[in-house]
């Protein structure tokens, strides 16, 4: 069974990755940050362990 938590992006920036919400979408376009999935319309997510991943193989850059 996978316990994998789901983040919105209030969870991710700037909690765990020190950059602007407009970098992160820049990011998540180019292929550079994991691509989320919808819940909903309006529900955003991403799942914890493929952030963290990025976090740990250095892809979260300081910066704007």
């Amino acid at each position: 069974m996978n316990t994998d938590r789901l983040l919105r992006i209030k969870d991710i920036i700037p909690a765990i990755l020190p950059v602007s919400r407009a970098h992160f979408w820049a990011g998540v376009k180019t292929g550079k940050y994991p691509r989320p999935f919808k819940l909903s319309d309006r529900v955003t997510v991403w799942r914890e362990s493929e952030i963290m991943q990025l976090v740990q193989h250095g892809g979260a850059e300081h910066g704007n």
